[in-house]
């Protein structure tokens, strides 16, 4: 008998709700980090009543309610909206493409004099088949929107200039012809109060937890510990690359605290244009309608992924899925571990997918065990 029945490597969102329902059904966890704290990408930091996001802005929305019910037990979220703006040569727009933006750009006031501008610049692009994201975004919305919104940002994303990217990235450009400046239209929305590592905090209660803990560093050690694995890292490093390496973007983060109350009025402000290096600045405090006298601020820089960084984005482009595809068919034929998150499916999941994904798989792992015990 080992002593666990799982260990979890990793202890995001998909980790800590699989280690969480596994303990519900008496099954013995470990769950390990190599980070010095658990919670992921979703981790918080309290710092001067500022709940920052230490990895990037993260906001919680999903039309599915079982899903929202299941992740209020562990928090109240508030009525937090995102309302992202933009920059772009000191001008600014509201996110999404909507009448406010469009009124900025070109004074129009009806949803039908917006629709003829755009359908215009279509018309003047004609580009029937798009063989780039150049092309693609310009023959969803236009010429205006593209360079004054769309084309810098997504070069700094991508690390590459748009039309050297497949056009298969941006296969929609949300375009709104109503007044209305909320980003998302799910029905829930919001930021947990106190941030997101109170979640995992009471996910993970009562559970083992080892952080700064390396699987590959003590992977022998540890595959001695537990029955089977559960794995929300990158799938190819798993396997030690065996059929080469899959490619990720990176992030890099600039915290600031500021003697100012208020620094830009809103918690995501985006950058446009390419000269400006970061894409975005956060501030935290507005994510959760904070007061007193300091703010914290984030620089967000897109970054070249390497081995030596964080892996925080797939890139998955014909190349890469096919790849991919090689190492789940491998995991497939792999009875000791089960992939899991962003890294361990290379594939990009918002909060609520990964919730809906950890339940499906927890529930197919401890109902298929339970009847071969």
């Amino acid at each position: 008998m080992k002593e666990y029945d799982y260990l979890i490597v990793g202890s995001g969102l998909f980790g800590a709700i699989f280690a969480y329902e596994a303990n519900k059904k008496n099954k013995k966890c470990l769950v390990i980090d190599k980070r010095s704290h658990i919670g992921g990408n979703i981790y918080t930091e309290n710092n001067q009543g500022i709940n920052v996001h230490k990895y990037g802005a993260h906001i919680f929305h999903t039309n599915n309610q079982a899903v929202w019910q299941y992740i209020n037990q562990f928090a109240d979220f508030n009525r937090y909206t995102n309302s992202p703006i933009a920059i772009y040569q000191d001008e600014l727009y509201n996110l999404p493409f909507n009448m406010n933006t469009f009124n900025k750009l070109w004074g129009v006031k009806t949803p039908k004099e917006a629709q003829e501008k755009i359908e215009q610049e279509k018309r003047q692009a004609g580009i029937s088949e798009p063989k780039n994201l150049e092309e693609q975004a310009i023959s969803l919305v236009g010429q205006t929107i593209y360079e004054k919104l769309v084309k810098g940002y997504t070069e700094k994303q991508w690390g590459k200039k748009a039309k050297d990217l497949p056009s298969f990235i941006i296969k929609r450009l949300p375009v709104r012809f109503t007044y209305d400046n909320n980003y998302f239209n799910d029905l829930y929305q919001g930021i947990p109060i106190g941030g997101y590592t109170k979640i995992i905090e009471k996910m993970l209660d009562g559970i083992d937890v080892t952080l700064n803990c390396d699987f590959f560093e003590n992977r022998k050690e540890l595959e001695k510990k537990a029955d089977k694995i559960v794995f929300t890292g990158m799938i190819d490093q798993y396997y030690d690359y065996c059929y080469g390496e899959l490619e990720y973007r990176s992030l890099r983060f600039e915290s600031q605290e500021l003697d100012v109350e208020n620094y830009q009025g809103n918690a995501v402000v985006n950058y446009t244009e390419y000269q400006v290096p970061y894409t975005r600045i956060i501030e935290h405090k507005h994510f959760e309608y904070g007061t007193g006298p300091k703010t914290i601020i984030t620089r967000e820089y897109p970054d070249t992924w390497t081995k030596e960084k964080e892996p925080y984005y797939p890139i998955n482009d014909d190349k890469n899925n096919e790849l991919y595809e090689k190492y789940k068919k491998l995991s497939e034929k792999d009875e000791q571990v089960i992939f899991g998150g962003r890294l361990g499916k290379y594939k990009y999941y918002d909060m609520d997918k990964v919730i809906e994904e950890a339940l499906s798989v927890v529930s197919a792992e401890l109902d298929s065990r339970r009847n071969k015990e």
